[in-house]
This record gives C-alpha cells, structure tokens and sequence, in this order.
C-alpha cells in the first residue's frame, strides 16, 4: 500500500484512531498495489511510487498542480512540468516565474531528498515498541515485550556499573604483595704477579629481587619499586668519600632488575642497605604525636585527610555556630598550636607535620671467607602493585567490539516493528473492503476527490458546480453583488493610478 509518510493512518505513523480503510491526507484513501507486490515489498524502503495513481486534471495549467508556501519534500503526485499539455490559447509565458524556479529545483531535487528523508526517518526510529492494537492481533508479541523491558532493565544495570567504574578508576586501587629482595655477593682473591688474573683481591655484592607471583605472569623490574637505594660500606676502611654507593631516580632512569657494586678488599665488611619505596600516590609518615591520637602512621594525604576529619566529627569539634571553625581540644591544641582554625588551614598547618617515610633498613656482611656457606640472603618487604582488576576496568570501559554489532540489532530490529505496522495497516485496509466493498468504494473515491483538490490547489467544489442547482441558491445574490463590487472597487484603483487623481 502506497501512502504518504508522516500522515495520520501511514505506516509511518500509525494513529489508532483513524478508519483502518483511510490513509492519508485528510482521512484520504489509497487504492493498494496488487497483493503479489504487497508480498513481494513489504519494507517501507520499497513502497511503490504514489505518483501512478493520480492524473492531470483535463484543461487544469500546470500552475495550479502545485501547492503554495514552502514543503518539506517532494509531493506524492505527479511532477508538474512542461512536458504536460497546456490549456489551449495559454503560453508558457503565463507561469509565475517563481514559480517556474520552484518546480525546476523540486525536479532536480527530487531524488536527493526522497533518499536524505527516507534515512532520516529510518535514524529517527527511536521507539521499539509494538503498538497495542498489534499486541491484541498478535498475543505471543507479549514475550518480546517481556525481552524489551528485560533490555531496558539491562541497559540501566549497565549504565549505572559503568558510572560506578569510572568513579573507581579515579581512585588508586592496589593490593599488597611480597618482594623478595636477595642479597648476595661474591670474592674474588688476588693472584701472585705474572698470573694472568686481577692482581688485588675484590669482591662484588648483587641486590636483586622478585615479586612472589606466578611466573607465568608479566614480570616487573626490581628498581621500579623504589624511589632511591643507598648501600653505606665501612667508613674506616673506605673512607668518607668513597663509603656511600646511591642511585636515586630521574624522570630518564632506566629500569633494571638489580643493582650490583664492586670495591678492592680481602676482608669481610658490614654495609647497610637503605630502601626507598617508590609509592603511588605519595605516601607521608606523621608527626609521632598526631599518629598516636588518629592511629595512622604512614599513609597518603588524602587518607591523613579523612582520618583527620573522623577524628574531628567523632570527637565534635567543628563549631556549631560557625561552620568552617575547628575548636581545638588539648591535644589539637598541643599539635596544631592555636585554640581555634579555619578548614581552609588544616592542609597548612598539616604541611609541617608531614615527614617522608622511613626507608627500609637492611644489614648486611660482605663475607670474604671461602669457607662461608652463608653469602645469600632473603628478605620480603610488603609492597603496593597495581590491582590487575583496574586494567579490566580500563578495558570494559574504551571496549567498543559490540557496539557496531548492537547497533545493526537496533536498526534491524527498528526495520522489523516498521514492517508489522505497515502490514497492520495493509490487513486493515484489505479487512475493510472485505467487509463492505460498496462503502468503501464510495468512501475511497470521496478521499481521493478530496486529495485532488488539496494537491492541484483547486478552489470549490466542480462536481457541485457543473449542476445549475448550484446557482440557484439563496447565497448566489449576494455572492453576485459582492463580486461585482470588488470587480468595481479594483477597477477604479487601477484608474486612480493610471490618472494619478483620487476618484470621489
């Protein structure tokens, strides 16, 4: 069935109100194709073209086939031109010529925009739901009902996970895990000259580590746990300049697994290891007198921050009049210095309470005796990593794999509830004629006289016109004598302004 899209009854917007036998303007009727065609196209992008059903009107000029004021689209209709014939004695001339502009860009426009409008409505499908005069048809739509709220109940649960991610992500989410450091080293004894060897005896010390996971997991260097690494040897026997070994990190510091040092010497030394954690984000260790009154020893500003704050609100020292003051009780008072502080001066006052951390202590004995089993050592350290669940989280959150495929789902899906209504509509139209074909003759003819009219722009009524009937009614002496006023009336201003005088 061909009719107009975006009319009240079209498949396009179908109106339960409206006579299932009317589709149109106007409460219009459209005659359908034969029932092979209606098979064979029943998708809306291959509804056949409405303009094979309507005919210029005999002796009408091709000015009067086109509706006046601005249209959205191309008429359904035929294309008025000048190839239809002409009332016999009009040139071609007497067309408007802006209205001869108008037909020509609608020609040239017609296939661009019949295209551009189909996709924009195929883009504005936005509604999945069958209609209730559809579910009434057809009981068993009822279970993609029950598919489509269970979608949309999915669809929130997604939504609001996601919201939940992306504020989990704007935190540091890590978990603790063992590194175990191994320290070792070795001697190597000085040869008699003439020997092809080192002639003064060395040894060397190797600090190397490893996170106690799976080895089948991605394996992390050694130095990138820790900010800085100090190995302090004997001052005595290597003197004040050349006692301390350090490296610290750059922002061009390349990662290693581990470090090692070599110095000349055949006699066992006592060195001692300093460990800096790199922690992300940084971590601070308290003023001793504030750690015991919050309990928290070394922890990151924020959380210093939020202790803080429980400690304030448990205890009621934020002022009951006022806010944004802390009243400060003895140990606040002992700490902070002042009775009395803004909120705004806590991250200030805070500032000069904040050490670094203390960094991990190590002692170790370089031994040179060959006879010593006992050169390795192994120590575990709790170290803060990254939890592998924060990459899953990044993942599901830039994953766009499904996104095409579910998009294809809604437009096929979309596509599919257009063409349940459009049948809907085709089974009402053929229903009705089945049930009453004379009336639905007559009412069918009645809508297309009345969408010729609307098209071909005609004013009246020529069925009732061509009767004399019509020109005996009781209006018709008063129609005559106000034509013929008007006929007057415009006469004389014609006149007026050929003369340029003012008739009285």
């Amino acid at each position: 069935m061909s009719s107009r899209g975006g009319y009240p009854g079209s498949p396009m917007n179908p109106n339960i109100n409206v006579n299932p036998m009317t589709a149109g303007h106007g409460g219009s009727v459209r005659m359908p194709p034969p029932p092979a065609t209606m098979q064979q196209n029943s998708g809306f992008r291959t509804m056949t073209n409405p303009a094979s059903q309507y005919h210029q009107r005999p002796g009408m000029p091709p000015s009067r086939g086109v509706p006046m004021g601005p249209m959205a689209g191309p008429v359904p209709g035929p294309s008025y031109g000048s190839s239809l014939p002409m009332r016999p004695g009009m040139s071609p001339v007497a067309m408007d010529p802006s209205r001869k502009r108008f037909l020509q860009q609608q020609q040239q426009q017609h296939q661009s925009l019949g295209g551009q409008r189909r996709s924009v409505k195929r883009r504005k499908m936005a509604d999945k739901v069958l209609p209730q005069r559809i579910r009434d048809l057809v009981p068993e739509s009822q279970a993609y009902m029950d598919l489509l709220a269970f979608e949309r109940k999915l669809d929130q649960t997604i939504a609001r996970k996601r919201m939940e991610i992306q504020e989990a992500i704007k935190k540091p989410i890590t978990q603790k895990r063992k590194l175990r450091i191994y320290i070792s080293n070795t001697y190597t004894p000085g040869k008699p000259e003439g020997e092809e060897a080192e002639k003064v005896a060395s040894w060397e010390l190797r600090v190397e580590g490893k996170l106690l996971e799976d080895p089948g997991k991605q394996k992390r260097k050694f130095s990138s746990f820790f900010k800085s690494l100090v190995i302090e040897l004997d001052k005595e026997l290597y003197g004040p300049d050349n006692h301390l070994v350090e490296w610290h990190r750059m922002p061009t510091t390349q990662e290693t697994d581990g470090f090692q040092v070599k110095r000349p010497g055949d006699i066992s030394v006592k060195c001692t290891l300093l460990l800096m954690l790199d922690h992300q984000p940084p971590q601070y260790k308290l003023d001793p007198r504030l750690a015991r009154l919050l309990g928290v020893h070394t922890q990151t500003r924020a959380s210093i921050m939020q202790a803080l704050w429980l400690y304030i609100k448990n205890n009621k020292l934020q002022d009951s009049h006022e806010k944004e003051y802390i009243n400060c009780n003895r140990y606040f008072r002992q700490i902070f210095g002042c009775t009395r502080m803004r909120f705004s001066e806590i991250p200030m006052k805070l500032a000069g309470l904040l050490q670094h951390p203390d960094p991990i202590v190590i002692n170790h004995i370089i031994s040179v005796d060959p006879n010593d089993q006992k050169k390795t050592a192994c120590y575990d350290i709790d170290v803060e990593v990254d939890d592998p669940l924060k990459g899953q989280m990044n993942s599901f959150l830039s994953s766009t794999t499904n996104q095409q495929e579910i998009a294809a789902l809604e437009m096929k899906i979309h596509e599919t509830i257009e063409s349940i209504n459009q049948l809907k509509t085709q089974r009402d139209f053929m229903l009705s004629f089945s049930n009453n074909p004379q009336e639905f003759i007559q009412d069918w003819l009645k809508s297309q006289c009345r969408d010729l009219k609307l098209m071909t722009d005609i004013a009246g009524n020529p069925e009732e016109e061509r009767r004399t009937e019509f020109y005996q009614a009781p209006w018709v002496p008063e129609a005559v004598g106000r034509y013929t006023f008007s006929k007057v009336q415009q006469r004389r201003q014609e006149l007026e302004q050929v003369l340029g005088i003012r008739l009285t």
